[in-house]
Formats: structure tokens, C-alpha cells, sequence
């Protein structure tokens, strides 16, 4: 089977190949009046006799344009832009020996005319390619206006998202997130919750990045770049999004952006209203042998689990254009949520002579109060029309938990004889501050050539202070013995040079990043403890090559691959030893030997135009880290570890058609073979297992003004470290009208129509014992959403921001 697929791919290829059109081609570059490049501007050909038009194409993303097979005589170009004036070239000769003639790059002056009515022909598609990044077009999913970031990230073709909120691409896990650029400083649960409370109709794009070049930070196993929208248009512009969806329990995502944009002011804001609410129900059976293999005991746990949080972000930023090369800016940001946790739990232990022993149940009330500030400044300077650059930032970001939690248990018999009953408290006030600086300069080389180079420093400082009290009569008294104040700092300074040169077919890019990283630990004492610390220096080399090469002049056919090193540090709570209360029978707690875990990625893939991609992805993994679980007696203690070394094969699959004018599809499937070679504790560690996940999403336009939408989603078995999760799958469905002379938008979302989306998992590799895991999530839902654009539009244009220097410590805050 798999030999007949290949032969008809390369019949396919060597058609397509053989089908290209011969003659001379024509290319270009079209720029702004600031020398930014002007994508999807129309390039028409037309012959200087008589102005006939010989051929229509459109720039690309970075304002790029080709005509191919071209008859030799003599020609004019026109090109024309939103808000630009028209332009019109001089006469252009094209000979018969001539294949390949690259012209001086295009500037366009603005226009002043004012847009009365903007009326859309045709929208973005849901997923374009670029050579090194896979661009997902949010307003091109209907059910993304009534969802929080989360949601929107685990619809998206090739992202997955797990219970814990954990964000794989395309099979991997450890991903690198990063908000225009800049990184959130958070991963696990704190991540999981800042994407929550970012409203999805605030997204405008996602870059998927499974091979990022080094200009990006080394961390993570790859980096999706979630672009805010910001409007580049002159006047008051914005657009406003209300969204509530209801479940078992109900949520809200409102949010409303606003642009000012004049002359050489540009000030955009985000004002954004969220509130979400989560139900978990887990069943849970474990149970202990001895040496014989003979059943000790089992415990059977029920746990419910509510969470509920309400909160706002606002965000302010300015870019004022000092001249036509220089621009100066800031944006500001800052978050306020509340959120609250009830857990409930019942166990029942049972021991292999006598039956059950004992009933168990417990309650964990959580309060928390969280805080985020942020500042950036920034700064382009352009040396006038040389294509040389220079841009800087700095950023300062605090985070700021005050928060505590109320547990208590109680042990009866089996018959209900009272046995114990302990009470506790936990105060864990938290505060992390983020201190990053970033320079880079691009200079172009002759001939389609680039150099790149940059610098990066950054400083972390944590603090996180646990405080333990248990009830003593009416009153809560220190417990020293499991208290703990961890305070943790790093330091990494990172400088990279990256080369790049274009062909008429090949490009090719070399990059080289150093990065040395200084981290110390200090676990204060206290009357009961002895302080404890430690210290560890690093340094890195991370090379990456990346190729790409045109099958044909019109660039229907691509091939690229790349290859690359990159880390994935430990989160910074993974390293506090801090042993935490769960439930009666489970505890969670950090390793301050963690060390970073390193891949090598290779990944060679294929595009044909927007139709079809395929991309062959091998990494390998050392001193992979995982969160441990290790059974003592009836308790399960869970603890990080560099346990394993490993290796996953992938191939991700896209593919976009459209069966009928009326319908279009995206098909997106990743088959992934992963294989695990370690230990835990005591207990080999060998896993080897296939996973296929597949996205599935029908889009439907009815006319002019209603459109539909349809999303399946499969993952088949899964592992991670101890655990294996059986297959799963969820179905959603989406419907919305068009309103307020297409301004205005009413969306009807209907998620995880079946309550489908359920886990069933075991823990494997325990000494003496074996667990089995059951949760049900409140995922289905209904929702209604109403978008709306606002303000006259007049095409203007300031700084694109690029990416800054805070890339990679906020996604290792836990």
C-alpha cells in the first residue's frame, strides 16, 4: 500500500513538474513610503502597445511578487494597494535569451482618499504557508469570537490540548508561547489560566513554528506566536466581540479593541472581560501487591472538582514615528483575575483480609488573587532605503499571587466509628519579576542575501513563600516542619548570528545562537529546617540550518528542510522540593537537581501551492523530564525527573480543498511513533506507541450572508512518561449570520456536542502497584457571540512590531 502512495505522489509531482508553463519571469519587491514590504498588492502586466493585460498576480506576505512565462516584448507593470497611490513603470523590455529578470524595489506613496465602505469579496483562508511558519487566520473560524485563547489554540490544526492544559504541536509537547512576540512567562496551570482570560475574538493570527530559525529563543520544542489584532488603518477604527457560552456550569469572553491612528501617532488599546467556570469529575482505583504479587490493598477516589475565575486585562500602546526612519513606542499591560477552587473527595480503602477498612473524605477551599503588570519599550531605526535596520527593547513583566487554601480530611472505620480528622492551612503568597533587554540588526547582502544578528539578556527573580499552618483547638499554629520559602534566580545571556540567500529556486539559511545560562536556588530556613541551596552555570551552542528549494518557476512545488538544536529548561516551581497536600493519599512535590532536557529536530516537508503539505518530523530527546508518580504504601508521591531518553517520528499531514463553491475543507492528520527508554525509581521505563490525531473542519457559505461550521477531532492512545491515555474525540459545530451591513456578526457555537471528550488512563511502571484514572470534563456547551467593526477606514501604516526580547521566561513559570 504504502509503495502504490508513493508512486502516485511522484507521478503527481513529475505532472506538475512537466505542467509548468516555460518563458521568462518577471520578480519584484514592493514597499510603503516607511519601507515596509505591502502584501497582497495586485501586480498587472500589460503590454506597452496597447495596454492589454498579459498577467495578474498579487504580492506575497513579505510584499514579494514573480510573473511567469512571459513572451518576449515590451511591457508596463501597474501596481496598486490600499491607500497608496497607483504606480506605473517605465517601459520594460523582455528579449528572448533573457529567463529571469529581478527589478529595483517598488515604493508606493499613500493616498489621503478615505474608504466610504469596505465590502469583502473573499476571506483570508483558514491556513496559509510561509517557509517557515504555518499561518492560521482566526477570523477564518467562526466559533473563535465565543471562546478563550485555550479553546481556539485546541481547535487549530495540528495543536492538541490536554487535561492539564498542557500544548503539544504536531505530536510534541513543551511549546514555546509567545503573545506578539513577547513570551507570557507562565506554562502549566498558571499558563493554562492566562490563556483562558485572553478572549479569542482578540486574536487576529497564529504562527506555528515547528523549526524556528535563531533569531528565536532556543526553549521549547517549537513556538506558536499568537498576533493580537491591531488595526493599521487611519482614523478610529475597532471592532468589538460579546461572547457566553453555557454548560453545566456557564462562561463569558468579552473583549473590545481600539485604534487611533494619525499621521504620526498610532495608539491602539485592548479592554478585555472574562469569566470561566470549570466542573471535573474523576473516578480513580489503585492497588499494592507484594513481592509475590499477591493484592495488599485498594483504594478507590471520587473527586469532584470546581473552579470558578473572573477577571480584566487591559492593554495600552503607542508608536510615534520621530521620522520617516525612526519610531519609538511602549505598550503596557495589565491583569487582574480572581479565582476560586473547591475540591471535594470520598475514598474507600480496602485491604485483602478483612474488606473495607476505612472511608476517607476531604475538602480543599482555594482563594487566590492574581496580578500581572507589564512594560515594554521599543525602538526601529531604518538607514534610509538600504535595507538595514536596527531595533530594541526592553521589558520589565510582574506577577503577583495571593492566594491561600483550607484542607481538611477524615478517616472513619467501616463502620462508621469516627477515626481522625485533620484540618490545615495553606498561605502561598507568590512574586516573580522578569527584567529582559534585546537588540538586532538586519543587513541585506547582494543578491537576495540577509545577515542577521542580535543580542539578548535577561534576569528572572522568584519568590515564592508556602506557608503550612494545622488547626490546633480554635486556633491555626505555624507548622514549620512543611513550610517553605524557595526564592530562585537565572540569568541568561544569548547573542545569535543568522545568514540567509535567496536563489531563483534554492534559499538557504544558516543560523548560530550562544546562550549561557546562571541559575541559583535557596530554600530559606525556618526553626524546624536547615536552609538549603545550590547553583549551576551552563553554556550552549544551538545551530540551525534551514533549505528550501522551488520545483518549478511558479512556486506551486516546494521542498524545505531544516534541521536544529533547541532546550527545554525546567519550570521554575518544578525545582522547589516543596512537598504539597492533594488528597489523603496524594502529594506532589519539585527536584532541585532538575536539568534542562535537549532535542535535535530534522524535518524535511513539502507544499504544493495551499492545497496540500507534508512535513517528515525526527526528534530526538536527552534527559527528557517528567512528572513522576512513585507509590509508598497507599500514597502516590509525584515528583519531576530526568528519567528518559527518547525519540518521536512524525508525519503531519494538510490538506484544503473545496468540494463545491459553497464548502471548503481542511483535513489535517498527524501519525506520530514515540518510543521511551528509561527509569522509574526502581521500574523500567519502555515505551513504544503509535498516536494518530486527526482535525477534521468543514466550512459552509450560504450566500452573501450566513456560513457554518463543522470540526471533528480524534486522538488515538497517547503517552506521556507514567501515563497512558486511551483514544478520544469531541464533535462542535458553529453557525453564523452576517449583520449591520456586514459589520456585525451573531455566531451560534455548539462544543463537544456528545460529551465525548472524556479521559481514560493508566499509570504504568510502579513499583508493586497499578492505577486507573477516569475523568469527565464540562466541556459540552452551548454559546451565542456578536462581533462588530467599527469607524471609517483610511488605509495608514506604522511599525510592525517584531519580536522582542522577552522570548522564553514566561512560559516556565508553573
Amino acid at each position: 500500500m504504502r509503495p502504490a502512495i508513493l508512486c502516485l505522489l511522484l507521478l503527481f509531482l513529475s505532472y506538475e513538474i512537466r505542467a509548468q508553463p516555460l518563458g521568462n519571469s518577471l520578480g519584484g519587491l514592493v514597499k510603503d513610503s516607511r519601507n515596509e514590504a505591502i502584501p497582497g498588492a495586485t501586480v498587472r502586466l500589460l503590454r506597452a502597445a496597447d495596454s492589454t493585460l498579459v498577467r495578474g498576480v498579487l504580492t506575497d506576505a513579505n510584499g514579494k511578487f514573480i510573473v511567469t512565462a512571459i513572451p518576449a516584448d515590451t511591457y508596463r507593470l501597474v501596481i496598486t494597494s490600499v491607500g497608496n497611490k497607483e504606480y506605473r513603470s517605465a517601459a520594460i523590455q523582455i528579449a528572448d535569451q533573457q529567463s529571469a529578470i529581478t527589478l529595483p524595489v517598488f515604493i508606493l506613496t499613500p493616498s489621503k482618499t478615505t474608504l466610504s465602505e469596505v465590502k469583502v469579496v473573499a476571506k483570508k483562508p483558514l491556513i496559509e504557508q510561509d517557509l517557515d511558519r504555518t499561518i492560521v487566520n482566526v477570523d477564518a473560524m467562526i466559533g473563535s469570537a465565543g471562546s478563550n485563547t485555550l479553546e481556539v489554540l485546541g481547535k487549530t490544526p495540528g495543536v492538541s490540548v490536554d487535561i492539564n492544559g498542557e500544548i503539544s504541536l504536531n505530536g510534541k509537547a513543551g511549546v514555546l508561547i509567545l503573545i506578539d512576540g513577547r513570551p507570557t512567562h507562565m506554562s502549566g496551570s498558571d499558563l493554562a489560566a492566562y490563556l483562558k482570560s485572553l478572549p479569542g475574538g482578540s486574536l487576529d493570527k497564529l504562527e506555528l513554528m515547528t523549526n524556528p530559525p535563531a533569531k528565536y529563543e532556543a526553549a521549547g520544542t517549537s513556538i506558536i506566536n499568537i498576533r493580537l489584532k491591531r488595526s493599521k488603518m487611519q482614523s478610529v477604527t475597532g471592532n468589538v466581540a460579546l461572547g457566553y457560552g453555557q454548560g453545566r456550569l456557564g462562561r463569558s469572553n468579552d473583549v473590545i479593541n481600539l485604534n487611533v491612528n494619525h499621521k504620526k501617532v498610532n495608539l491602539f488599546s485592548t479592554l478585555s472581560y472574562s469569566q470561566d467556570s470549570q466542573l471535573t469529575d474523576s473516578q480513580s482505583e489503585r492497588r499494592s501487591y507484594d513481592s509475590s504479587a499477591s493484592l495488599l490493598s485498594s483504594i478507590r477516589l471520587t473527586n469532584r472538582n470546581q473552579t470558578g475565575s473572573h477577571g480584566g486585562m487591559v492593554r495600552l500602546g503607542m508608536d510615534y514615528a520621530v521620522s520617516p526612519n525612526t519610531t519609538l513606542g511602549f505598550v503596557l499591560n495589565g491583569q487582574r483575575s480572581r479565582r476560586s477552587e473547591r475540591l471535594d473527595y470520598v475514598s474507600l480503602r480496602t485491604d485483602k483480609r478483612y474488606g473495607s477498612d476505612s472511608v476517607g473524605t476531604g475538602t480543599t477551599d482555594g482563594d487566590f488573587l492574581w496580578t500581572n503588570k507589564s512594560a515594554n519599550l521599543n525602538g526601529l531605526h531604518k538607514f534610509g532605503n538600504t535595507g538595514r535596520e536596527i531595533t530594541a527593547d526592553l521589558n520589565y513583566v510582574q506577577y503577583v499571587t495571593q492566594g491561600e487554601q483550607a484542607l481538611e480530611n477524615r478517616v472513619d472505620d467501616a463502620n462508621g466509628t469516627f477515626g481522625s480528622k485533620h484540618q490545615f492551612l495553606y498561605r502561598l503568597p507568590s512574586a516573580i519579576a522578569i527584567y529582559t533587554a534585546r537588540i538586532d540588526y538586519e543587513h541585506p547582502l547582494p543578491g537576495k542575501g540577509k545577515l542577521e544578528a542580535g543580542m539578548r539578556t535577561s534576569r528572572v527573580s522568584n519568590d515564592n513563600n508556602a506557608q503550612y499552618f494545622r488547626n490546633v483547638g480554635a486556633n491555626y499554629v505555624p507548622d514549620y516542619g512543611q513550610s517553605n520559602h524557595f526564592l530562585y534566580g537565572e540569568t541568561i545571556h544569548a547573542a545569535y548570528t543568522n545568514l540567509r540567500k535567496e536563489g531563483k529556486r534554492l534559499a538557504v539559511q544558516g543560523g548560530l545562537r550562544l546562550e549561557n545560562t546562571q541559575l541559583d536556588g535557596r530554600q530559606l530556613g525556618n526553626p524546624e529546617q536547615a536552609e538549603t541551596s545550590f547553583s549551576r552555570t551552563y553554556t550552549n551552542l544551538f545551530p540551525s540550518v534551514f533549505m528550501s528549494y522551488k520545483l518549478d518557476t511558479a512556486r506551486r512545488n516546494i521542498l524545505t528542510a531544516s534541521v536544529s538544536r533547541r532546550i527545554s529548561r525546567p519550570n521554575y516551581q518544578l525545582l522547589n522540593p516543596f512537598l504539597a497536600y492533594r488528597d489523603q493519599y496524594s502529594f506532589t512535590t519539585g527536584n532541585p537537581y532538575l536539568k534542562p532536557q535537549y532535542i535535535n529536530q530534522f524535518e524535511l516537508k513539502y507544499q504544493h501551492k495551499q492545497f496540500l503539505g507534508m512535513a517528515l518530523q525526527y526528534s530526538r530527546f536527552s534527559d527528557l523530564i517528567f512528572q513522576l508518580t512513585e507509590a509508598v504504601g497507599d500514597t502516590f508521591i509525584l515528583r519531576p525527573d530526568n528519567v528518559a531518553n527518547g525519540a518521536i517520528l512524525a508525519l503531519n499531514t494538510n490538506v484544503s480543498v473545496s468540494p463545491a463553491n459553497w464548502w471548503r475543507l481542511n483535513v489535517n492528520v498527524t501519525t506520530a511513533h514515540l518510543a521511551l527508554r528509561g527509569r522509574a525509581y526502581s521500574e523500567p521505563l519502555q515505551v513504544s506507541r503509535y498516536n494518530a490525531r486527526i482535525n477534521l473542519m468543514n466550512q459552509f457559505q450560504f450566500g452573501s450572508t450566513w456560513s457554518a461550521e463543522w470540526l471533528h477531532y480524534y486522538s488515538s492512545n497517547d503517552v506521556s512518561g507514567q501515563t497512558i491515555t486511551r483514544s478520544r474525540y469531541r464533535m462542535s459545530a458553529a453557525v453564523q449570520a452576517k449583520i449591520i451591513q456586514g459589520k456585525g456578526s451573531v455566531r451560534l457555537t455548539l462544543d463537544d456536542i456528545f460529551l465525548s471528550w472524556k479521559t481514560n488512563s493508566q499509570t504504568v511502571s510502579l513499583k508493586q502497584a497499578e492505577a486507573f484514572q477516569r475523568s469527565v470534563f464540562d466541556t459540552r456547551r452551548i454559546g451565542l457571540a456578536f462581533t462588530y467593526r467599527f469607524g471609517k477606514e483610511a488605509f495608514g501604516r506604522k511599525r510592525n512590531h517584531s519580536d522582542n526580547g522577552a522570548d522564553s521566561e514566561k512560559s516556565r513559570v508553573n
